[in-house]
């Protein structure tokens, strides 16, 4: 399993840094980490993952541009850098490991985290 840390409330235009650690004895570069985030009444979405063979990364096309996802290999962490954010960003975000490549569906992330809320208000 997963834990996922720095949720909060930020105003619109804020920013936030969101951690994924694995809370049991395993090593996040040998998977690909996602990010996906879940609003009330909608479908969880795929935010953005890291693959672990070449560090490519991928962006949902809602955050291209205001989020980063980076990997910080001695601390096994990895982070979500969200600037600008917008009011459609509120959201309960989870991070989730795949031995595969980054793929979209949710059913291909076998280890999951229970979530950290973000929430964008004025």
């Amino acid at each position: 399993p997963l834990v996922e840390s720095g949720g909060g409330l930020v105003q619109p235009g804020g920013s936030l840094r969101l951690s994924c650690a694995p809370s049991g004895g395993f090593t996040l570069d040998n998977y690909a980490i996602a990010w996906f985030r879940q609003a009330p009444g909608k479908e969880r979405e795929g935010v953005s993952c890291v693959d672990s063979s070449d560090g490519r990364t991928k962006y949902a096309d809602s955050v291209k541009g205001r989020f980063t996802i980076t990997r910080d290999g001695p601390k096994n962490t990895v982070y979500l850098e969200m600037n600008s954010l917008k009011l459609e960003d509120t959201a309960v975000y989870y991070c989730a490991a795949s031995p595969l490549r980054c793929r979209e569906r949710v059913t291909d992330y076998n280890s999951w985290g229970r979530g950290t809320q973000v929430t964008v208000s004025s």
